[in-house]
């Protein structure tokens, strides 16, 4: 028999395609050499020191059924096959090792919990649970595709505007949390690509509907009654009017914040939309509010929700 290129005096050929390996003196091993598609192929039958010379021949021979097939059977390439397998359990196995979306999300929420806002701890769990979860959440970060994005924001894109942007910058935050800053071919799949613009329905134009201001000649009256009024609430909005905050700013607002000498109130940047520490001018009107809420408040807090 002519020895092929790998045949080596340490590769013994036997008959049919059958050969022991010889490694080492204690490392011998059976193989079937054969031919598929125009390529060479070695497919191994086991030890020799398992497998007799009977039950490797036996084995040869099942394996050249398999690579030649029969009148029912098409003859398949054993080893790639073989290789195959192993890849899909590689890709089982990798898969399972890997945390699905929503354990990415929910490790995410709880890792800034305790930075958020009341708004955010509600928003951020009910949103991605309701809108996410049911098409991604079991998915793979790897898995996640632009379609899928699709998919779940399409039924809301133009119903639910502010819904949709915020669930899918959201995501977009999760993803990226949970894949390798040096990974050079990454792409998010929920960023706001063109592909997935052109694909979602088309927006109108969006028309904002501010909420009718009181007219300046009807103030006066107006902060006569609510000062008349009593309890925290008319107490809090006279000091939004006075300030011109926004109302969480006031609602999450803390004793300690207030410098009475100054007559200044400093809000910590979280609570801001810039992300920067902001101090506001209290006038005696202002400063009048907080002194009577202080009266009648043993907290540290002087919020509308705790009142």
């Amino acid at each position: 028999m002519t020895l092929s290129a790998k045949t080596s005096p340490a590769n013994m050929p036997t008959a049919g395609g059958l050969y022991l390996i010889v490694n080492g003196p204690t490392s011998k091993s059976w193989s079937y050499r054969y031919w598929k598609d125009g390529k060479e192929r070695w497919h191994g039958l086991g030890s020799f020191k398992d497998v007799s010379l009977r039950d490797a021949r036996l084995a040869r021979d099942a394996a050249r059924l398999r690579v030649r097939g029969d009148r029912s059977t098409a003859g398949v390439d054993i080893v790639q096959e073989r290789r195959k397998e192993r890849e899909e359990t590689k890709a089982v196995e990798t898969k399972e090792a890997l945390s699905t979306f929503e354990e990415c999300a929910e490790a995410y929420i709880r890792t800034n919990w305790s930075t958020w806002s009341e708004k955010h701890r509600d928003q951020w769990p009910s949103s991605l649970k309701r809108y996410a979860y049911p098409t991604i959440g079991k998915l793979t970060i790897p898995e996640i595709k632009p379609s899928h994005i699709h998919d779940l924001l399409k039924p809301i894109w133009v119903e639910k505007r502010e819904t949709a942007n915020r669930v899918r910058g959201r995501i977009e935050t999760i993803i990226a949390k949970n894949v390798d800053i040096d990974d050079p071919d990454f792409r998010n799949p929920a960023e706001i690509t063109r592909q997935l613009r052109e694909k979602l329905p088309k927006r109108g134009k969006r028309v904002v509907r501010h909420h009718p201001a009181l007219p300046y000649s009807e103030a006066p009256a107006f902060m006569k009654l609510v000062a008349g009024a009593p309890g925290t609430a008319a107490a809090m909005l006279r000091f939004l009017i006075l300030t011109g905050c926004r109302t969480n700013e006031a609602v999450e607002a803390h004793w300690s914040e207030i410098d009475r000498p100054g007559s200044t109130w400093k809000i910590p940047g979280e609570r801001m939309k810039m992300d920067q520490d902001h101090h506001v001018p209290l006038t005696d009107p202002a400063l009048s509010v907080l002194d009577g809420m202080r009266a009648n408040d043993d907290e540290q807090s002087f919020d509308v929700v705790s009142a």
